[in-house]
């Protein structure tokens, strides 16, 4: 795999991490990118964890969200918190190693929005409802709450701003002549697109379909990471 250069190179590298880095910024940056690397695997792992032991959750019509509801609530809102700190760590590293290539702008800002709004639904918890946590009524709630209603706003700002960071960063990587990367990224993109549309429309496992396509864009944005990182010398 060849390593893209993210900027113009300078004799020094002691101001900008698109040449060699040295000194204290390539540490630091490295740290930043291993947050991206991190936040994808912590929030698959922990939710999946919970929706496969949690009694009564059911993947196929609960969506990951209302992991945050009942006594082990706590979880899933800690899973939001830091995954979304962890993701806003990870773009000021891709900002920095991106800065002055194509998509090099746009694609940390659009990841900072998703981990800032990641964040956002840690702390307003949606409703429970459609029998989970166990004991609940079958039925959705007749009136979402305040919370729940925060917290769906910042569930589609956060999908959004991760579908159209996919699909710059396939810019990104069709100019720096990386077609495998380009590929991936879109395609990450449209998973996540396809899967989050399924579910607004309430087909049937929206909510599967969702998780797989978050899970799937979260996964690539750790994976672009990882690679700007092992670039670093």
């Amino acid at each position: 795999m060849t390593a893209i250069q993210s900027g113009p190179a300078t004799g020094s590298g002691s101001d900008s991490d698109s040449g060699p880095a040295t000194g204290s910024i390539a540490p630091a940056t490295r740290a930043l990118l291993t947050c991206s690397v991190a936040a994808a695997p912590l929030f698959a792992v922990v939710s999946l964890a919970q929706a496969f032991t949690r009694e009564g959750f059911d993947l196929t019509r609960h969506p990951l969200s209302m992991l945050s509801t009942g006594d082990l609530g706590w979880l899933q809102i800690a899973n939001f918190l830091l995954s979304g700190v962890l993701t806003v760590a990870g773009a000021v590293g891709l900002r920095r190693v991106l800065r002055g290539t194509p998509g090099g702008t746009w694609a940390p800002r659009l990841i900072l929005v998703n981990g800032v709004a990641t964040a956002a639904a840690g702390v307003f918890v949606m409703d429970a409802g459609d029998g989970f946590p166990t004991g609940t009524p079958l039925e959705q709630p007749a009136a979402m709450s305040w919370h729940s209603v925060m917290h769906m706003a910042a569930g589609s700002i956060a999908f959004t701003a991760l579908i159209a960071a996919c699909f710059v960063l396939g810019r990104h990587f069709s100019r720096a002549n990386r077609p495998g990367f380009a590929a991936a990224s879109r395609l990450s993109g449209l998973v996540l697109a396809l899967g989050d549309g399924w579910a607004m429309s309430g087909g049937y496992a929206g909510s599967l379909t969702l998780a797989v396509g978050a899970i799937t864009a979260m996964v690539w944005v750790a994976v672009v990471a990882a690679d700007r990182r092992a670039a670093l010398r």
